[in-house]
């Protein structure tokens, strides 16, 4: 009976309950890692980075657990055979999202003990625990949907989509960034109606967004805080129906297009040559389907615009607002800004998103065809790196203008750049190194992503908190910020050598058993069987 087949897949897939308990653990380690760092940094009282965290935290949780495993659903053909069954496509959707709605809020109630241990502490109210507990649900679970609905969008959709959603994202920098706080001196030249409209407008936009309601709540007293917050949770709320909806109704579609629409050239541009590397040539056109234009537009504008008020900063004008700047500036400027870069451009090496594949059966299907060519660990290595780096360049290369800017601001020497970059690179091959190591051997790259791109860095951020200088040279997030935060100290070289011989030790381990290690591989799990 419905939905109990797809709770009884959920709880049997080995899989499924891997990831599920690891993300447990991670949620749980990521607030105490939060709390040990408020204690040592003596802001227990103050609980809007654990707020901040925690959303952040439900987002990325969401994605993993709702729009992984729903995006991924059409991509079997399997899927066919539902889609002939008494169960229709949307039964199908409203059941796989029902199981990751019910599998989030799991994870999300696993950290209710340590927050209640702050409740007793003092350092919360009894009125905070909703602002903790549903606005991390909620928004979790729309961008989960959100994401899912956006990849089952025909392709025509998506496209003026992400341009519209491009044009937003440039109009809010202006706005919200050059006008900053003296908005209200740029409306001054339009009509008094229209102008305290758009300000109002602006304003509720800036701060009932599930971030600025986090930090209301933190802030606020509970009764003050409640109205705002119920408002918010039940907009994320009708955002859930409306992309549930949305998802039920183009599964169907979808998985038609995804496997039997023709792809075809509707212009008169040259198909691109396959050249020497076709492994690699198929595997970069793989992950440019979802290119993350947004984002690299986003993280782009606002490093351009700072870039360019480090430099001019001591004739910034007047008229332009520098308060949001001003506020980066506090939380470690261009140092912090570039080491968060430089992980995001990591973040395709880590989860080997060019040739790894969602699921078993998939990846059964691939190994089965590319095990028959002469393709041996380079050609794997190669396609891998092209990918990865594909996804990622444009991250580093605002990261190299950010860089820039320092040493033309004056406000890092031409060494500190030079030794940024250079842990900077080293961080992205060790990353890449160990993601192909794992695919190598079949593992799954999620968990060992999320340690380096999400777990790592919170170490880090945590012995920097405690002034364990030495030790957090030794990461590499740590080797990346260190050398442009401060004066080179005697032995900062010891994190990139360590980071630079690990990642030369892991890469040669790979590329001479990697083509053995993937036949064996394939000789475990071919024709095994299993649930995903």
């Amino acid at each position: 009976m419905f939905p109990s087949p797809f709770f009884h897949l959920a709880a049997v897939s080995p899989t499924r309950q891997r990831t599920f308990r690891c993300l447990v653990a991670a949620h749980i380690a990521i607030i105490g890692v939060v709390i040990g760092a408020m204690l040592l940094s003596r802001t227990l009282k103050n609980p809007m980075m654990l707020g901040n965290v925690l959303l952040v935290a439900g987002i990325v949780e969401g994605a993993l657990l709702i729009g992984w495993r729903l995006t991924q659903l059409p991509k079997s053909q399997a899927l066919e055979f539902l889609l002939v069954s008494p169960l229709r496509p949307p039964v199908v959707f409203f059941g796989e999202a029902l199981v990751g709605l019910t599998r989030l809020a799991l994870v999300t109630l696993a950290g209710l003990p340590l927050l209640i241990l702050l409740l007793t502490q003092g350092a919360l109210f009894s009125g905070d625990l909703p602002a903790l507990l549903f606005l991390p649900f909620i928004w979790g679970a729309v961008t989960g949907l959100g994401l899912t609905a956006w990849a089952f969008e025909p392709p025509v959709v998506r496209r003026w989509g992400e341009r519209l959603v491009i044009a937003g994202v440039i109009f809010y920098l202006l706005v919200g960034v050059l006008a900053g706080e003296n908005l209200p001196r740029w409306l001054g030249v339009l009509p008094p109606g229209f102008s305290q409209w758009f300000l109002d407008t602006f304003r509720a936009f800036h701060e009932y967004n599930p971030f600025g309601v986090m930090k209301f709540a933190m802030e606020q007293l509970p009764p003050w805080t409640g109205p705002r917050v119920l408002w918010v949770s039940n907009l994320g709320l009708l955002l859930c129906v409306g992309l549930l909806a949305r998802g039920a109704w183009r599964l169907q579609g979808h998985f038609q297009e995804e496997h039997y629409r023709p792809i075809l050239l509707k212009d008169t541009r040259q198909r691109p040559d396959v050249g020497d590397h076709p492994l690699t040539w198929w595997a970069v056109k793989r992950v440019t389907k979802f290119s993350g234009r947004i984002n690299l537009w986003l993280a782009g504008g606002f490093a351009l615009m700072y870039a360019t008020y480090t430099v001019l900063q001591d004739v910034w004008p007047a008229w332009l607002g520098k308060q949001v700047f001003v506020v980066f500036d506090d939380m470690g400027g261009i140092p912090s800004l570039t080491t968060a870069l430089v992980l995001l451009a990591a973040v395709p090496a880590a989860f080997q998103y060019g040739v790894w594949d969602s699921n078993t059966p998939d990846r059964c299907r691939r190994l089965e065809l590319l095990l028959l060519t002469n393709l041996d660990g380079a050609a794997y290595w190669h396609a891998s790196a092209g990918a990865a780096w594909n996804r990622g360049r444009g991250y580093f290369a605002i990261a190299v203008a950010l860089w820039g800017a320092g040493l033309l601001a004056g406000q890092m020497t031409c060494t500190q750049v030079v030794a940024g970059a250079a842990s900077g690179v080293i961080l992205w091959g060790l990353y890449f190194a160990l993601g192909f190591w794992a695919f190598a051997r079949g593992m799954q790259a999620s968990l060992l992503g999320l340690g380096l791109t999400l777990g790592l860095p919170l170490a880090t951020f945590l012995l920097a908190r405690t002034d364990l200088t030495f030790l957090t040279g030794l990461t590499p997030p740590g080797s990346v910020y260190l050398p442009t935060h401060a004066a080179l100290a005697q032995g900062w070289m010891f994190g990139p050598i360590l980071a630079a011989a690990t990642a030369l030790l892991v890469a040669r381990w790979s590329l001479t058993r990697c083509e053995g290690q993937l036949r064996r591989w394939y000789d475990l799990n071919h024709g095994a069987k299993g649930l995903e």
